[in-house]
């Protein structure tokens, strides 16, 4: 599986950006069964989940971004979309987008593929 994640760039504190990753290299409908989600990486920072959407829909989001980011798919597609809304500075991190066969946690450890991120710099 390929993962292409693009929409990153400059923003102000408490501006939007909304990120997109295309996934390639299996079928729609195999595809659409994948487990799709995002990471983050801050300079010194561990890399750390930011959210995560299961193929019935079901989410999860890291308790920083809950009610300012909305994860969502479009199986039609093959893309998963990352609306973040009221970015702060120390939101400023390179966002990964991350897909697998099926759900087994919140781990980075837990996703086979990876996109090649996306800069997201907030400026306060």
């Amino acid at each position: 599986v390929q993962l292409q994640a693009s929409g990153g760039g400059l923003v102000q504190a408490g501006g939007s950006l909304r990120l997109s990753c295309v996934a390639s290299g299996r079928t729609l409908s195999t595809l659409s069964s994948y487990v799709m989600g995002w990471f983050r990486q801050a300079p010194g920072k561990e890399r750390e989940v930011v959210a995560i959407m299961l193929s019935g829909g079901s989410t999860y989001y890291a308790d920083p971004v809950k009610g300012r980011f909305t994860i969502s798919r479009d199986n039609a597609k093959n893309t998963v979309y990352l609306q973040m809304n009221s970015l702060k500075p120390d939101e400023t991190a390179v966002y990964y987008c991350v897909a697998d066969r099926s759900y087994s946690g919140i781990s980075s450890y837990e996703y086979d593929y990876w996109g090649q991120g996306t800069l997201v710099t907030v400026s306060s």
